[in-house]
């Protein structure tokens, strides 16, 4: 394999891939590590990550539809979403305890008191608080406006605080 005229050495596979591949490819580079962290804030590990990659396989299938659609992520989300409720209703999500080399302090009972709350309040509270995605980002991914995002937060942050036994004064 030569240079190619950019300079770039080009990719078995990937370079010479016909355009909607490399697009493709692209597309999920930039979404996946978004819409799994969702699916598995909302449903667990493993539901979470099967869900994902179904939700992507679609997104292959049907990728000149979804392409130019305005929020690509977003209906990705929703047929993870649907595939995964299936899966969760047979075996509900655990959460496991983070591990202490991953953290170097978490509260034990966090994981428990994750799973206490409603679904949307969970995934909210994980993607913004634990992955760090804004409110606009949640909103976008989630396909619910800010202020849902916004309240969802704080009704979650309120229960943990109640379930954890922590208070507005030690925070």
């Amino acid at each position: 394999m030569g240079v190619m005229n950019d300079g770039k050495v080009p990719v078995a596979g990937v370079d010479d891939a016909p355009v909607d591949v490399r697009s493709f490819g692209v597309f999920v580079a930039e979404v996946e590590p978004r819409l799994r962290r969702a699916l598995v804030a909302g449903f667990g590990p493993v539901a979470g990550r099967d869900a994902t990659a179904e939700a992507l396989a679609v997104g292959w299938e049907k990728w000149e539809k979804v392409r130019v659609m305005d929020n690509p992520a977003g209906y990705l989300y929703r047929v993870g979403q649907n595939r995964a409720r299936r899966a969760f209703r047979l075996v509900p999500s655990v959460l496991p305890p983070p591990s202490s080399e991953d953290i170097p302090h978490f509260e034990p009972g966090l994981p428990a008191a994750l799973s206490k709350l409603s679904f949307r309040q969970r995934q909210v509270v994980v993607l913004v608080h634990g992955y760090g995605f804004t409110h606009a980002e949640t909103a976008d991914l989630l396909g619910i406006s800010r202020s849902s995002v916004q309240s969802h937060t704080e009704r979650g942050l309120q229960r943990l605080r109640t379930t954890l036994g922590v208070s507005d004064e030690t925070r």
